[in-house]
């Protein structure tokens, strides 16, 4: 079994797709899986020990380019892929498989993609509300029970990597690291306010803790003024790298962290997938849809009437559903995933490290 997979566009949905890889290793051990997947998301996926590949997509997202298409399917076909399956909905998304001459060819209906796809299947959004259900269900035939409990996933991370990206950096193990993830690509309604996040980052710099904030460009003003807001004397704990990593970088510095605090985004995914102990706030999107899957992790939301709105900005003018959602609630969060029954702070929980050779500990 050959399998290509045609992979989504977002960070989080990326991570949230190892859950399918993983269901299809669990039926078939080997099973031979590649990702079709836009260049970014490459660190991604050699962090997933299930995909033998990524394939760059070289289109961007919306753009339909027929021709490139064709000519990337038929470079594929020498390949001898048994089996495709396009996890976007969009026509598009079906139309390399097909020139691949992939014989089984898998996805929800999506754009009424009929004759892209010769196994095509009708969602049931309340039958699979998860994303991720979603995804896995995949794996199977249709109509068939998805296993329980679901895959996690979970990133690898390699040691002789991580302990160079701490070096190049200038970072320090030395104190609990906080790591704060205040950005949102899908819009502003679903920022935890900024002031929020710096009172956080005080209290715990306060208490020791240094802090690592992260994002991409578009995050820096948003995290230089959380650091800002720290006293002079505890600023020097803190280090802003929004917009300097690379996502490989992020992946490996988030594999350190103590704690993280992020909103419903692509590095929530992340850090949930590298099992740190995660508090996810929430706004106008829903944990019922897309929660993080990691065991050590707490999702907060006001359930106001109001929310789950999923509008990229607050249709009323008033981000009641992040506003309301106090600091507090969100360091209490922090303390119950990080100290044990005894009242000390815990260990790290484990990760999965990669040593040199590729031996996974």
């Amino acid at each position: 079994m050959k399998y290509l997979i045609v992979g989504p566009s977002w960070v989080g949905d990326m991570v949230m797709a190892q859950t399918l890889f993983i269901a299809l290793k669990q039926q078939r051990p080997d099973a031979i899986i590649d990702v079709l997947a836009p260049a970014w998301s490459l660190p991604i996926i050699e962090r997933m020990p299930e995909v033998r590949k990524g394939i760059d997509m070289p289109l961007g997202h919306g753009k339909l380019g027929l021709k490139a298409r064709y000519q990337l399917g038929k470079s594929l076909r020498a390949e001898g892929y048994t089996h495709a399956i396009a996890l976007p909905n969009s026509f598009k998304s079906a139309l390399v498989p097909l020139w691949a001459n992939i014989r089984h060819r898998i996805g929800w209906r999506g754009e009424m993609r009929y004759g892209l796809l010769n196994d095509i299947r009708r969602l049931d959004k309340s039958q699979y509300p998860l994303m991720v259900e979603r995804f896995v269900a995949l794996a199977y035939p249709e109509g068939a029970a998805l296993p329980k409990p679901l895959p996690i996933p979970a990133l690898q991370v390699n040691s002789n990597t991580t302990s160079k990206v701490l070096g190049r950096y200038h970072l320090h193990t030395d104190r609990p690291i906080l790591a704060l993830c205040p950005g949102a690509e899908f819009g502003p309604s679903k920022q935890w306010p900024t002031d929020y996040y710096a009172e956080v980052a005080r209290s715990l710099s306060e208490q020791g803790w240094q802090v690592w904030l992260f994002g991409s460009a578009k995050d820096q003003a948003v995290t230089a003024e959380i650091k800002s807001c720290l006293p002079d004397a505890l600023q020097q704990h803190c280090h802003n790298m929004a917009g300097e990593t690379s996502l490989a970088d992020a992946i490996d510095l988030l594999s350190f962290a103590s704690a993280v605090v992020s909103n419903d985004s692509g590095l929530m995914h992340i850090a949930a997938a590298l099992n740190r102990p995660l508090v996810a706030v929430y706004g106008s999107t829903s944990p019922d849809h897309t929660p993080p899957m990691n065991k050590n992790s707490a999702t907060l939301s006001m359930k106001l009437d109001c929310s789950p709105c999923f509008k990229r900005e607050c249709p009323l003018g008033h981000m009641n559903c992040m506003k309301q959602l106090s600091p507090d609630r969100v360091l209490a969060a922090i303390a119950h995933l990080t100290t044990d029954r005894d009242g000390n702070r815990e260990k790290h929980p484990e990760i999965t490290l990669v040593e040199e050779g590729g031996n996974a500990r």
